[in-house]
C-alpha cells in the first residue's frame, strides 16, 4: 500500500479537488441524510480514453429477478446465493462497471462517489460491496476513498485491509465483501468510531499489469454503506 500511495500522490490532489468539483455539482440535486446515491464518473486529465465507469442494465448482481425459460409470459425469478439482499430501488439489475485498459501508471481512473452525506458528515460502522468473481480486486482497487473533516484520506481497498467477511457460497457468481468496525480501524490510515466522514469515492485505477487480475476491471453492486445497499445511480 506504501508503494501503491507513493506512486500516485502526485496526482492524488488533483483526483480529491476533481472529486469535490463533481460533489459540489450534484449536491443541490441530492437529497440530504439516509437518500444515498453513487454516482458514476471517470477521472481522465490527459483524454487517454483507456478508463469506463458506468451502471449497467443486467450487470448486477440478481435478487429476485425475473427469468423467462418456456418464452411464454415470465415463469421465474432467480437469485445469486451471494446476494440474498439489494437495493429494493433497483428494478433493472444494475452494476457498477469500472474498466481500467493499460498500464496502472496511467494517470486515469473509472470511479464513482457517494451523494446523500449530510454535510455535518458521519461516522462509519460498515462499508461493502457486492463484486462479481473474476473482477480484479487488489489492494488498491477497487477502492474507497474515505475524506474525513481534517481533509485526511483514508484507503480501504477490495484486498487491504482484509474484509472482515467474505460470503461467498458454492455456485455463487459473486462475493459480498464487508468492513466492519473493527475491520475500518485497520484501514491506512484508520477510520475510528471518532473519524467524521464528509465524502466517500470508489477509485478504480489498477490497470491491465497487477497480478491481482489481468481483466483490468471490476463489476460491483449493491454498495453498502452502514447497511444501506445502493445498487443504481
Amino acid at each position: 500500500m506504501k508503494r501503491f500511495w507513493s506512486m500516485h500522490k502526485g496526482w492524488a490532489v488533483g483526483l480529491v479537488a476533481f472529486t469535490a468539483l463533481v460533489l459540489a455539482l450534484y449536491a443541490y440535486a441530492t437529497p440530504l441524510g439516509p437518500n444515498l446515491s453513487v454516482h458514476s464518473f471517470t477521472f481522465d486529465p490527459f483524454q487517454t480514453k483507456l478508463v469506463a465507469a458506468e451502471w449497467m442494465i443486467g450487470a448486477g448482481c440478481p435478487t429476485g429477478a425475473t427469468i423467462n425459460t418456456t418464452g411464454g409470459p415470465p415463469n421465474g425469478t432467480t437469485t445469486d446465493a451471494a446476494c440474498p439482499t439489494g437495493d429494493s430501488n433497483d428494478h433493472n439489475n444494475t452494476g457498477l462497471v469500472l474498466l481500467k485498459t493499460g498500464p496502472t501508471p496511467n494517470i486515469a481512473s473509472g470511479d464513482a462517489f457517494i451523494t446523500g452525506i449530510p454535510p455535518s458528515g458521519i461516522t462509519l460502522t460498515e462499508l461493502g460491496y457486492d463484486i462479481r468473481k473474476g473482477s480484479h480486486c487488489g489492494a488498491g482497487a477497487p477502492r474507497f476513498n474515505v475524506q474525513d473533516s481534517t481533509g485526511t484520506n483514508h484507503f480501504v481497498g477490495c484486498a487491504s485491509p482484509p474484509p472482515s467477511s467474505i460470503f461467498s457460497p458454492a455456485g455463487a457468481g459473486w462475493e459480498r465483501r464487508r468492513w466492519d468496525a473493527t475491520a475500518l480501524a485497520v484501514a491506512f490510515p484508520p477510520i475510528l468510531s471518532t473519524t467524521v466522514v464528509k465524502s466517500i469515492t470508489i477509485i478504480f485505477d489498477e490497470g491491465t499489469d497487477t497480478p491481482a487480475g489481468l481483466l483490468g476491471g471490476a463489476v460491483l453492486d449493491n454498495i453498502d454503506i452502514n447497511g444501506t445497499l445502493i445498487g443504481k445511480e
